[in-house]
C-alpha cells in the first residue's frame, strides 16, 4: 500500500468516526476525534499485513476478542470458514447464501502459521436462500464481509429486530442508494446506519485492501 493510500485510509477512517458520532454531515472533512475503544484494535506485535484471503481468520479473532459468543449469521458467507471458526469458538452460526459450497479442506491458522486440515465430519448450518429481513429474527449478529446488494437490507433488518451487525461494504451492487458526489460508499453506509438509529463505530483489520469495517453491537454483549 502506498503512502498516499495509507493517508487517505486514515482520513476516511476519521470521517467515519465523525459520522458514527453524529458530528459530520458528509462529505465535509472533519477534525480528528478520539476513537471508539474498539476502533483501533491493533495487530499482534510485529504482525505483517495479511493478504485479503485471511480476512475471515482476522475477523474471527477480532470478534472472539471483543464479543461474547452469540447467534451469528454470515450473509454471503460462501464456503463458511468464518462460521466454522466461530462455531469452534462456541458460537452458534449459520451461513446464508443462495449458492451452497463445502467447507475448505484446509486453512491457515494465522496465530501459529500452521496449516489446519478441516475434519471430514465438520459441518456448518447453511440456509441456501437469499437474505431477507425476516431471517434476522433468530440471530443476534448479522455479518456481511462481501454481502452484494445486502448492506442496506442488513442494516434495516438489524434495526427492526434489535440485532447487531458487522459490515465490510465494498461494492455498490443492487443497493437502494448510491454515494453522493464527494463521498465514499463506506461513508454512505455509515450515514444510513446512523439514520436508522444504530450506534455504530468503524474498525480496521490487518489485511491488504478494503479493511475498514462498520460495527453495531445491537444486543450482542461486548467483553469487558
Amino acid at each position: 500500500m502506498s503512502k498516499h493510500d495509507q493517508e487517505y485510509g486514515q482520513e476516511l477512517f476519521e470521517r467515519l468516526q465523525r459520522i458514527a458520532e453524529g458530528n459530520l454531515q458528509y462529505p465535509a472533512t472533519p477534525p480528528a476525534i478520539d476513537p471508539h475503544p474498539l476502533a483501533l484494535y491493533p495487530p499482534a506485535p510485529r504482525e505483517l499485513r495479511k493478504m485479503k484471503k485471511f480476512r475471515f481468520q482476522l475477523l474471527h479473532r477480532w470478534l472472539t476478542d471483543h464479543f461474547e459468543p452469540c447467534r451469528a449469521a454470515d450473509i454471503g458467507g460462501g464456503k463458511g470458514l468464518l462460521a466454522y471458526l466461530l462455531q469452534e469458538s462456541g458460537w452458534e452460526t449459520a451461513v446464508i447464501d443462495p449458492a451452497p459450497q463445502s467447507l475448505p479442506d484446509k486453512f491457515k491458522d494465522i496465530s501459529t502459521g500452521q496449516r489446519i486440515r478441516t475434519p471430514n465430519n465438520a459441518r456448518v448450518r447453511h440456509i441456501n436462500r437469499e437474505f431477507d429481513e425476516a431471517m434476522a429474527q433468530e440471530f443476534d449478529l448479522l455479518i456481511g464481509m462481501h454481502a452484494h446488494g445486502c448492506n442496506a437490507q442488513i442494516i434495516d433488518a438489524a434495526a427492526k429486530f434489535g440485532c447487531g451487525f458487522i459490515l465490510f461494504p465494498c461494492c455498490v451492487i443492487d443497493e437502494p442508494f448510491y454515494p453522493p458526489i464527494g463521498a465514499t460508499w463506506l461513508e454512505s453506509v455509515a450515514d444510513y446506519a446512523v439514520r436508522q438509529g444504530h450506534d455504530i463505530f468503524p474498525f480496521r483489520l490487518n489485511f491488504k485492501g478494503q479493511n475498514i469495517g462498520l460495527a453495531a453491537p445491537g444486543r450482542c454483549q461486548l467483553k469487558s
